[in-house]
């Protein structure tokens, strides 16, 4: 499972607080809010009640009382429902047995024995609140007030206030998001030096005065990168120097055995053999210490220039005897890349050496794009590279299986880490794969070579 960044887990955490604290003041509020119009419906409901009650009473205290005309002289409006019980018959407005029906019968004995009342009803399905009032031993008033509108009330406090806890939430949220962008900042900007060293940038450097609490940090940074570089620096002039100091007695060394080389007839068998052995190994010694020079100066960032990458890769293929018809340029890839040319053609070189060295033969070169990164893929007929050392190959002094099975042991180990370290320069990276068909499949990405 994917775990979270930290933007997103801060985002939500402020969403979710803020939603937490706005569901809760929003459920207080509509909690108080709903209890504070119920208690002044009731106490409006009751005034009105007893208002309407007295009206009935004295109607009521006639000799011959019209009950219906009495209820119905009442200025309830359309809200409040007048209900009689007299002598144990029912008398209202209109006949209406619904409303009869709603009233508890534990309100009506409780009203029946003196004692006014409220309780909360449906009727219909709609919510009601009925208030008894007790007029005599033999009567009772009664009105059902409809709650619809009170209930219509809460349904539109209750959407608001979730409408206001989902805004609230969306606002912490946004607050979340901002406040991380700001306060990673910093953690972004460390990131971005990190990837600028990594790619051979050591000018890379934070600046201790962008925020006063990640002061330390930055000085931190600084001095781990100049500690860093001038650790690179000595290491590149130490194999530098050692590399050009070998040179002189090296050259002193194939001098004598050119010299040994040409008196051949005036030596014995094991002599001629001895020389020889020492030739080889004097220009392996040579090829190495070339290496080490190059892998020296190679940690520099390239220095571009226009290359006509299909002319470079034929003159590699030329110099190996290989025909110049093995090179191929894809559709819509153009022939002139911005590289260094020095640092490809020994890619191509040291490519090209691998595939007739340890490979079994050339099969192709392959000049394609990605978008704005060129592609060089060098194809061989070889075995092939297990996938344990597929990365290891391009370490230093690392020789793959094929080298050993297939060449005669004289490889440097250093030809596809100086094409590692080159295509690193470029900001790309080099693979390896299996080749459709049979064989390894070199491939060089070089980001930013194209338009």
């Amino acid at each position: 499972m994917r775990r979270l960044g930290l933007r997103t887990r801060v985002t939500a955490a402020f969403a979710v607080g803020a939603l937490l604290l706005a569901a809760s003041m929003a459920l207080v509020s509509y909690e108080l809010t709903r209890r504070s119009l119920i208690e002044e419906r009731e106490r409006t409901a009751l005034r009105a009640a007893y208002f309407d009650a007295a009206v009935v009473r004295a109607g009521l205290d006639t000799e011959t009382p019209d009950v219906v005309a009495v209820l119905r002289s009442l200025d309830t409006g359309g809200a409040r429902r007048p209900v009689l019980h007299l002598n144990g018959e029912w008398y209202a407005r209109t006949a209406d047995p619904g409303t009869t029906a709603a009233i508890p019968g534990d309100l009506r004995r409780v009203v029946t024995a003196g004692e006014p009342a409220v309780q909360r009803v449906r009727i219909d399905g709609q919510p009601a609140l009925v208030v008894g009032v007790p007029l005599s031993m033999s009567a009772a008033y009664f009105e059902v007030n409809s709650l619809r509108e009170l209930e219509h009330t809460f349904q539109v406090l209750a959407l608001a206030l979730t409408t206001v806890a989902v805004v609230i939430a969306g606002s912490g949220a946004a607050l979340g998001w901002y406040a991380t962008r700001h306060g990673l900042r910093p953690l972004t900007a460390v990131a971005d030096a990190a990837e600028k060293i990594a790619a051979g940038d050591f000018t890379a450097r934070l600046d201790p005065a962008t925020d006063p609490d990640l002061t330390r940090l930055s000085s931190s940074f600084n001095q781990m990168v100049d500690q860093l570089a001038r650790r690179i620096e000595r290491d590149r002039r130490f194999a530098a120097d050692v590399s050009h100091e070998l040179r002189s007695p090296l050259q002193t060394l194939a001098a004598a055995a050119s010299v040994l080389a040409r008196r051949r007839e005036h030596q014995d068998e094991r002599t001629v053999t001895a020389a020889g052995l020492v030739a080889d190994e004097i220009d392996r010694f040579q090829r190495l210490v070339n290496d080490l020079i190059d892998l020296a100066r190679s940690d520099q960032p390239a220095h571009r220039a226009p290359v006509d990458v299909v002319a470079l890769a034929r003159e590699a293929c030329s110099a190996y005897d290989l025909h110049p018809t093995l090179v191929h340029l894809a559709p819509g890839a153009p022939p002139t890349w911005r590289v260094e040319r020095r640092r490809i053609a020994q890619v191509l070189a040291n490519l090209l050496e691998n595939a007739v060295t340890y490979g079994g033969g050339l099969v192709a070169v392959r000049l394609g794009r990605d978008g704005s990164t060129g592609v060089i893929e060098v194809d061989d007929a070889g075995p092939g590279v297990p996938v344990e050392d597929r990365e290891a190959i391009f370490d230093r002094f690392v020789r793959g299986r094929a080298a050993h099975t297939r060449g005669t042991g004289d490889g440097t180990g250093l030809g596809l880490a100086l094409v590692a370290q080159h295509a690193a320069a470029h900001a790309g990276h080099a693979t390896v794969a299996d080749r459709p068909g049979g064989g390894a499949r070199f491939r060089v990405d070089l980001p930013g070579s194209l338009p």
